[in-house]
């Protein structure tokens, strides 16, 4: 089993994430994943998540956002949280702009690791409580705490 501490780590959260539309807000999470040696290229990567968000929206409602993508130059899966105090448009079927921003990465080679992610995600982020936890906090060592208590895969 997945634990959540094999895709996601301190480095990969933004706490106070200032881009005010999609690209510059997925360009910053990106980025990370960069740092933390996740994916190989970054321009590569973005295009991958920009056409899966051409495909359809990504943002859930409730605040939420989960943009994904699957791509060769991810070396192995990761989970990046942003969190944005004005909100960013994913599009949510709601009209709400997602302050909970959580980019998926998957390895083009993994079946549907990407999906199962997404799944147990959503499923944990449709918990009011869950979300409010998240919202309020501004440690990123109790985010992470949240996320490994909050988030089972």
């Amino acid at each position: 089993m997945l634990k959540i501490s094999a895709l996601i780590n301190e480095d990969l959260m933004i706490t106070d994430l200032s881009a005010g539309h999609k690209e510059k807000c997925l360009t910053d999470m990106i980025a990370l994943l960069k740092a933390d040696g996740r994916i190989e290229d970054e321009a590569v990567f973005l295009e991958t998540v920009m056409e899966r968000e051409a495909v359809g929206p990504t943002g859930i409602g409730m605040q939420v956002a989960i943009p994904h993508g699957k791509s060769h130059t991810v070396k192995r899966p990761a989970l990046v949280f942003a969190k944005s105090k004005d909100g960013v448009d994913f599009n949510a079927p709601d009209g709400s702009l997602a302050s909970l921003i959580f980019l998926i990465a998957v390895p083009d080679t993994t079946d549907d690791l990407h999906l199962k992610i997404l799944a147990k995600l959503a499923r944990s982020l449709m918990h009011e409580e869950f979300r409010s936890r998240l919202l309020t906090c501004k440690d990123k060592k109790q985010l992470f705490i949240i996320l490994e208590e909050g988030v089972s895969l």
